[in-house]
């Protein structure tokens, strides 16, 4: 082993490392890059199955939530509430229900897209265990 270390001088020495470091470090950018683009398609592949999904959705959502409304009133009706109030009555009810379903919803959506579900574990890992070779190298 000695021999190894006697035919390079330390200038060769120092230029390798810093070859390989430039190397390793271009790689971990590729793999950054890489990464963020996977992540970004997992993201826009859910925002765009949310957009078709909540389209969808909001009208069969419209059509149910007109029929309740009505069922409602006419229970009012039946309890011998005045037509007007009945409906007034039914779509509030209706309205406030729905809102605090949609208002979890909208939190729970919101949570999913937060900044900390995109972060770059494998490169960070990486880039880790590249640091502590080159201090070992060192």
């Amino acid at each position: 082993m000695s021999q190894i270390n006697q035919e390079h001088s330390l200038g060769d020495l120092l230029s390798g490392l810093v070859n390989d470091i430039s190397g390793l470090f271009r790689k971990e950018i590729q793999l950054a890059k890489a990464e963020t683009s996977e992540k970004v398609g997992q993201m826009m592949g859910g925002v765009i199955s949310l957009v078709v999904g909540g389209v969808l959705a909001l009208g069969a959502l419209g059509v149910f939530l007109s029929a309740l409304v009505t069922l409602i009133a006419s229970y009012f009706v039946a309890q011998g509430l005045g037509a007007t109030l009945a409906n007034a009555a039914a779509a509030g009810i209706v309205t406030v229900v729905v809102g605090i379903i949609g208002y979890v919803f909208i939190s729970k959506g919101i949570n999913a897209l937060k900044a900390s579900n995109l972060n770059l574990n494998r490169t960070t890992t990486s880039l880790g265990r590249d640091a502590d070779i080159v201090k070992g190298r060192l």
